[in-house]
């Protein structure tokens, strides 16, 4: 609770990890180094765990500091580097972070994770197998562009699995009846139990509804005909019948889940005492019946729900130009209003192709260089040497003002990707490891 002191935990015995993990020391510097996944239990969410000096958490360091005060302090930090320097402080400021508000809030930007794979065509509507042992990425912090993470897929791992999105920190792939989390920071490895359906060769998204050391996480599975529910911990899996539309993307807003079908159309989504699915009744404005739109994005951005919008119109100067539009959604009447936003102010919108990837907003982008009013894709433009694409709002995809429609590649995706993208990220440990 904001304003109370926080009381010293009792450590809790941990099992035994076959492998150390990074230090934050090893961590923080992000240097240009190759990090190979290990396999851990799924009960060891040890990156906060982080061993400090025992001078770090003398009394001089202050952690009886109240939460309120701590949560000020996070908001003022300006990269990434800044908040591993935090959370490695001492346990009680750690712990800290994990009571902070909102993910959303933070003012610096998520990394930028930059896919290493061989023979990959994201574009292609099937879905593909990766090879996993040759899977790589690159961690990038576009407040430190000098500073990456190079990490490599774990290497006892099946031959082939199919890429079904990311969820607080963890890459989640699947190989018939196995599923596999991969902490993409850290190297953790959770193999869930094997999944015994016919129905799993169908699985498209993945997705965890709480950070994976929550004992309320679950892993959802969506398959063309039913969603798997796994509890975290328990050895087996629910199988609930689903004959909706495909889901393009689940966000979690204010206690509530909410899902965007491939119509478009808007639902909660409820898992208790059973799994059930309501269309929510949305007006749509004129603008979004002009031009060819695209597979949108939901976004949260503080105590908004937003949907971001990217269509192709005709232009005498320009062609065909792709822009955003920005809508919020006011669920203060009955049926749900999408309101235009002509401007985000002082804030910023991260996105991939992919909309199974975490989509995520930040303010007062100008302090670590970024720019407010801007949508950053994570995949970057073909005539560019930026690691991803920035877009003010309302204006032109650079470089396909005068393309043909759908030939620049921010516009030749369907909503899903075959294989892991270029996406935007924040570790597992923001979302309450080690508490």
């Amino acid at each position: 609770m904001d304003g109370s002191r926080r009381k010293r935990q009792r450590r809790r015995p941990r099992p035994p990890s076959p492998q150390a993990e990074p230090s934050p020391t090893e961590l923080t510097a992000l240097g240009q180094r190759e990090v190979s996944v290990a396999e851990r239990p799924f009960k060891k969410t040890c990156h906060s765990s982080v061993s400090t000096s025992s001078t770090m958490c003398e009394p001089h360091v202050w952690p009886g500091l109240m939460d309120s005060m701590l949560h000020q302090i996070i908001a003022l930090l300006s990269s990434f580097q800044d908040l591993l320097a935090f959370s490695g402080t001492c346990r009680s400021w750690r712990a800290a972070l994990s009571s902070f508000p909102s993910i959303y809030t933070f003012t610096f930007p998520p990394l930028h994770l930059k896919p290493d794979i061989p023979n990959s065509h994201p574009h292609c509507s099937s879905f593909r197998y990766t090879l996993l042992y040759k899977c790589r990425w690159q961690l990038g912090d576009p407040s430190k562009r000098t500073l990456s993470l190079r990490c490599s897929a774990p290497q006892n791992t099946p031959n082939r699995m199919r890429y079904l999105g990311c969820s607080y920190g963890y890459l989640i792939f699947s190989y018939y009846e196995n599923c596999l989390l991969v902490d993409m920071y850290t190297g953790a490895k959770v193999k869930p139990p094997k999944l015994q359906s016919a129905g799993n060769k169908e699985t498209y998204y993945g997705i965890l509804t709480a950070p994976l050391n929550l004992p309320i996480s679950h892993l959802l599975l969506c398959s063309r005909s039913s969603i798997f529910y796994w509890q975290v911990g328990t050895n087996s899996w629910s199988e609930h019948p689903f004959g909706g539309e495909r889901i393009l993307q689940i966000v979690l807003f204010k206690g509530e889940f909410f899902a965007m079908d491939f119509h478009h159309r808007l639902h909660t989504m409820r898992f208790a005492p059973q799994l059930s699915m309501q269309e929510v009744g949305v007006v749509w404005g004129e603008e979004m019946f002009v031009g060819v739109h695209f597979k949108p994005w939901l976004v949260i951005s503080g105590d908004m729900l937003l949907m971001l919008d990217l269509s192709v119109g005709i232009h005498h100067s320009y062609g065909f130009p792709g822009t955003f539009q920005v809508f919020r959604l006011d669920f203060s009447a009955q049926t749900a209003k999408l309101m235009k936003m002509e401007k985000l102010e002082n804030s910023a919108l991260f996105v991939s192709l992919d909309r199974r990837n975490p989509t995520f907003s930040c303010t007062n982008p100008e302090r670590w260089g970024g720019k407010s009013n801007c949508i950053y894709v994570a995949k970057p433009s073909e005539d560019s040497d930026e690691p991803w694409t920035a877009v003010e709002l309302g204006q032109p995809i650079p470089g396909a003002t005068h393309c043909v429609p759908y030939s620049h590649p921010l516009l030749r995706t369907e909503g899903h990707c075959s294989q892991l993208e270029y996406l935007w990220v924040l570790p597992s440990f923001i979302n309450g490891v080690d508490q």
